[in-house]
């Protein structure tokens, strides 16, 4: 049991430091709109992971994972929504930081979504955890066990975020961001542009 656990943990760390589209949307937001944008873009993340698991769990992942159609399909969708928040980033105006920006709830909820939808849409992460739970997970492996090993997942992915996003957050961070706010939002607007174009010519 140990040994699995170490595995989840070592192959959950090492995704997380792999730039891709979920650092990216949620680097933008919490340099764009403070710590609270980037927390609640991190949680909707979170639960995109979720949903990943549950049904790799239940098996939707493999098939996923072998089918041509529900690969191309996950992707191009994932790939739209990409370049769609990077068109949005792009032609943000620029604007002064705000750490109370998103008191609103409707603010909260649209941070959540991004991070659910981007996370959600993204094929790379039902292949992630099949090819994960393939490795650690066998027939004989207890209901007990594999919770254990979701949770452990989720515990290194949360940490990693949290951590991340108040590093963004530190001040002399954000007064240099602020400075250049108008060049950061077009980075992050043709960054994202690139992930979608990127996503949708991946192959499995």
């Amino acid at each position: 049991m140990l040994d699995q656990i170490l595995v989840i943990v070592s192959v959950t760390a090492l995704a997380m430091v792999i730039p891709g589209p979920d650092m990216v949307l949620v680097l933008r937001n919490t340099l764009v709109s403070g710590r609270r944008a980037g927390l609640h873009t991190s949680m909707g993340v979170l639960c995109g992971n979720l949903v990943h698991i549950s049904y790799c769990m239940l098996g939707i992942g493999l098939l996923i994972s072998r089918s041509i159609v529900a690969f191309a399909v996950l992707k191009y969708a994932g790939a739209a929504y990409l370049i769609y928040l990077g068109i949005t980033s792009f032609r943000s105006d620029a604007r002064r930081l705000d750490t109370n920006a998103l008191e609103d709830v409707r603010a909260e909820r649209a941070c959540f979504g991004q991070g659910f939808v981007n996370n959600l849409l993204n094929p790379k992460g039902a292949l992630f955890y099949v090819g994960v739970f393939t490795i650690v997970i066998t027939p004989s492996t207890s209901a007990s066990a594999m919770l254990a090993l979701i949770l452990s997942m989720m515990l290194v992915s949360a940490s990693f975020w949290l951590c991340f996003v108040h590093t963004l957050d530190r001040p002399t961070i954000r007064d240099l961001i602020e400075r250049s706010q108008r060049t950061v939002n077009r980075l992050f607007g043709v960054a994202l542009c690139l992930l979608g174009f990127r996503v949708a010519a991946a192959t499995r």
